[in-house]
């Protein structure tokens, strides 16, 4: 995530700011140049198109939209097919929290110049179906289904979330966790399946054709395999190949991002002032497309491993707690191929 700062004062300012920290003017995001700018009003003119506050702007949303767009709606706001009702005051203030989650994913997979389309525009395009479990009254099952991704509001709730964590033995949940999870079943489904990558993503991860409700089944009733963690991320991951491949997905974009918030924040391990055997100074970059696999994980292993004795110092689990194995690896390089071979399909008109 990079490191934004307010067009006018120089001061550093959050992703999600409606104003600066420091000098209060009103800042707004432009998606088009990835930058936050200022916008005195309810409208700013930039490159000879008038943009307005998102009509979501009062739940949070510091995002623009083109003044003839018709809806009101930002580009987020646009994937989003399925809400609460405008009388759900509660459920809506969880979709105002989960709606940061789902702007932060869609910031990274435009800087990733991985294809980002919403599903009124194209067929195989993007939907989000946002709604609460707590307020529904029906039980909402978390997934991706033809390009649709559902997310249950209540996972916004700290208790809910982590009375989950516990219940299903998770080291990590988080909302936009389940974002990056789900939309790795998208990927999978428009860049690997039905392509020239697709043998190959069997032989790593396993035939996706297998019948997924009978691994659901399966892993609900026995769990993961003993010695799960010589070749799989999670245990989630060992269900079936999709489950893999998305899980694989989801923490491709974890490193990913994490390594280029550390690059934008300026975070240099120093070799020469480690307590430890470190042969050069690890300089973790904004982007790793001409990378290889390893590379990335070895600045990250560094840098992983800094966070997580941070947390510790505060009381909290690690950050990232988990154990990337040599079979992990390999799943990773494809995902890091599939990612950075993307551009030439990219679609992205905010």
């Amino acid at each position: 995530m990079r490191a934004f700062d307010c067009p006018e004062c120089g001061g550093p300012a959050p992703f999600e700011a409606q104003s600066c920290p420091s000098c209060q003017v009103p800042l707004a995001f432009h998606v088009p140049s990835m930058k936050l700018v200022a916008i005195p009003g309810d409208s700013v003119t930039i490159d000879g198109t008038r943009l307005l506050r998102c009509s979501n702007w009062a739940w949070e949303c510091n995002w623009l939209v083109a003044d003839d767009s018709g809806s009101g709606q930002c580009f987020a706001g646009s994937f989003i097919r399925a809400r609460p009702a405008g009388d759900d005051t509660l459920a809506l203030e969880r979709l105002a929290q989960t709606a940061k989650s789902l702007r932060r994913l869609l910031y990274q997979l435009i800087e990733l110049e991985l294809p980002v389309e919403p599903y009124y525009r194209q067929g195989r395009g993007l939907a989000f179906d946002l709604i609460s479990s707590r307020t529904s009254g029906t039980p909402v099952v978390i997934g991706h289904a033809n390009g649709v991704i559902t997310i249950d509001l209540a996972e916004s709730l700290d208790e809910h979330r982590e009375s989950l964590r516990v219940r299903l033995g998770e080291p990590y949940r988080t909302m936009l966790g389940h974002f990056r999870h789900e939309v790795g079943h998208y990927y999978q489904s428009i860049l690997v399946e039905n392509g020239r990558m697709i043998d190959e993503c069997r032989e790593l991860f396993g035939d996706e054709r297998a019948s997924y409700t009978d691994a659901l089944d399966r892993h609900y009733k026995f769990g993961a395999p003993e010695g799960w963690e010589q070749s799989y991320i999670s245990e989630y991951a060992t269900m079936h190949p999709w489950e893999d491949f998305a899980e694989c997905f989801a923490h491709y974009l974890h490193i990913s991002d994490t390594l280029d918030t550390a690059a934008e924040s300026g975070l240099v391990v120093q070799a020469e002032r480690v307590r430890w055997n470190l042969t050069a100074d690890v300089v973790p970059r904004s982007n790793y497309a001409g990378s290889t696999i390893e590379s990335v994980l070895a600045d990250w292993q560094v840098l992983a491993g800094a966070f997580n004795r941070i947390n510790q110092s505060m009381g909290k689990r690690d950050l990232y707690p988990f154990t990337i194995s040599e079979p992990v690896v390999r799943k990773l390089e494809f995902v890091h191929r599939v990612v950075v071979t993307a551009g030439d399909r990219r679609t992205v008109s905010a």
